[in-house]
């Protein structure tokens, strides 16, 4: 199948904008809440998994350690949520005209791979040694620039992209 975004019809296109559209304010959301939470700072992501350190007997730490089984349940509901998002979001990039070979290849593969790097190392950073929160960090930066580029890609092929006198 070679049928490229903008070669679509015009209700298939709109859908598929407004998916786009919609999954990527929920992501930016999301990104929003990490900002809350964790400054979107090495520290404060530190703080958010392994707590806050107490000085006072008599303090109330705003951070508590989080649990074994509250990472349990955020590393299932995220891996599978981030995996769901990724094969929607890349089936849809597959078919733009804009990226293409290996650059295509990598954006659609790479958010899986960061899905499982960054939620692997908060388990290392709050179990085995904080220092990991730099890996953390990495493939968070990683899986959400792969996330824009893809979203951007489709919302301008859907949108803007239109069928020249060439062939794609």
């Amino acid at each position: 199948m070679n049928q490229k975004l903008f070669q679509l019809n015009s209700d298939l296109k709109k859908i598929l904008f407004l998916f786009v559209f919609t999954l990527t304010i929920g992501v930016s959301v999301g990104i929003l809440y990490l900002s809350q939470t964790t400054n979107l700072s090495a520290s404060g992501t530190i703080s958010r998994y392994n707590g806050d350190t107490v000085e006072d007997e008599f303090e109330i730490p705003e951070n508590y350690p989080k649990s074994f089984g509250e990472l349990l349940l955020t590393t299932h509901n995220h891996v599978i949520s981030f995996s769901l998002i990724f094969i929607l979001l890349g089936l849809v990039f597959y078919f733009n005209s804009v990226i293409t070979g290996k650059l295509k290849t990598l954006l659609i593969v790479e958010p899986f791979v960061s899905t499982i790097v960054t939620f692997g190392s908060i388990w290392l950073v709050r179990f085995w040694d904080e220092n990991f929160i730099y890996l953390t960090i990495i493939s968070a930066v990683l899986l959400y620039t792969s996330f824009y580029i893809m979203s951007l890609v489709i919302m301008y092929e859907l949108l803007f992209k239109k069928e020249s006198g060439s062939t794609q």
